[in-house]
């Protein structure tokens, strides 16, 4: 990666001019006849993962069948079907049937029964306090990744590239950074965006502020990563030039395709680059967990609250116990492992944790019940702990060895 600097200076950030919703002609969701149905709204960074429990809970047997309808405009646009919805609007929602086809349906903001955002709301714009008598559930680590076309031949990103790629434009004078240097090239999400939020907080570009095309802010994550994928189809179109940034699951499942790959990524003050996993396509997050990748953060599901703080609607509180693996699935469904097998990490997979969400200073972190074996052989079909199925398998009984789900761990 070549650099051509002259010593920074900060500059007023111009405003991107963002395109409206997109607006789908879809048949009613009350029409579509399924049973047990679950709304939600909130940003595309957790839709792969959620596509996968729908698939799941759609193949139940039909008197146990549960149908996801989820509505992902963004996670601050989706949080607001959530905490404030407009009577008078309707929302697209996403389902997909038991073969995990996608359909889409339209139904009122006002049914929407839970949010998630990879974001809290301190970095949505305008105030938007939790409404009345709801609250928020810790749901599992979803990183942000740096993105490029698989066929591309760069490896690494820095910081420093980002904050001169999105505040001063691809290819401005005196501030390019090679191959990155041409904006029909970068791509990223809309500004209401949980992505969006945390790239700008992280590189200290304003959200609002980065120098792109109107064309090149995208809905969703999806979008971002055919884009960059599609970058040099047409003749004169140089495939490295292609960048973008999604959601972990998002980049999972672009680089399983061999569409994009995730690029290490070096952050202010660090001295290397670390890819999210101990090496590409390997997909342990091992410095995700261990804290060493910058970009990543526990997410947050939304629902409206008991007096016992449990959320109030049965289906949702389910939802959130399989998110956070408190209650089983529904007849054998492993919530659980479709979220690792997505991409995102369960916090008891964690060994560093960011308690207030958001880009929040990492700390050290013992999960009460660790699973670390489990989630090895889950996440690479290998690990080097020691399997079990009850604590007294474990070899050093003496220095307390457990038996948690499957596997000896430390305590």
């Amino acid at each position: 990666m070549k650099w051509m600097l002259k010593p920074l200076t900060l500059l007023p950030l111009g405003l991107a001019v963002l395109g409206t919703a997109r607006n789908a002609q879809a048949a009613p969701c009350s029409e579509t006849g399924l049973p047990n149905p679950v709304y939600g709204s909130g940003g595309s960074a957790v839709t792969p993962t959620l596509r996968s429990i729908a698939t799941a809970l759609a193949a139940l047997p039909e008197e146990e069948r549960i149908t996801i309808y989820f509505s992902d405009p963004g996670a601050c646009a989706g949080y607001e079907y959530f905490r404030q919805p407009d009577a008078l609007l309707q929302a697209t929602f996403r389902y997909w049937n038991e073969s995990g086809v996608e359909s889409t349906c339209e139904a009122p903001q006002s049914v929407v029964q839970f949010a998630h955002m990879g974001n809290t709301p301190a970095l949505c714009p305008g105030d938007v306090p939790l409404p009345e008598g709801a609250q928020r559930y810790v749901a599992p680590v979803q990183t942000i990744d740096i993105i490029a076309n698989y066929d591309s031949q760069e490896r690494t990103i820095s910081a420093e590239a980002l904050y001169h790629i999105f505040g001063f434009g691809p290819g401005y004078e005196d501030r390019t950074v090679s191959p990155w240097d041409n904006p029909n090239a970068v791509f990223v999400r809309r500004t209401s965006s949980f992505v969006h939020q945390i790239i700008a907080q992280a590189v200290g570009v304003p959200a609002a502020g980065f120098k792109l095309p109107t064309a090149n802010f995208l809905q969703t994550n999806p979008e971002i990563v055919a884009a960059v994928a599609n970058w040099g189809d047409e003749e004169g179109e140089d495939i490295g030039e292609g960048l973008g940034y999604v959601s972990g699951s998002n980049a999972v499942t672009g680089q399983r395709a061999e569409q994009t790959r995730t690029l290490a990524y070096q952050h202010f003050d660090q001295s290397c680059a670390y890819l999210p996993d101990s090496q590409e396509e390997t997909y342990d997050r091992k410095n995700v967990r261990s804290g060493q990748y910058f970009f990543w953060t526990p997410a947050w599901l939304y629902a409206f609250a008991d007096d016992d703080g449990l959320a109030e609607d049965p289906a949702v509180r389910n939802l959130i116990g399989w998110f956070d693996g408190s209650i089983d699935g529904p007849s054998g469904v492993d919530v659980q492992q479709l979220i690792v097998q997505a991409g995102d990490v369960p916090l008891c997979a964690m060994n560093a944790i960011r308690p207030d969400g958001d880009l929040s200073p990492i700390q050290s972190y013992a999960p009460p019940r660790p699973c670390n074996g489990w989630y090895d052989f889950i996440a690479t079909g290998a690990t080097e702990y020691q399997s079990c199925e009850e604590t007294d398998d474990c070899d050093g009984k003496d220095d307390g060895e457990v038996c948690r789900f499957g596997y000896c761990e430390a305590y």
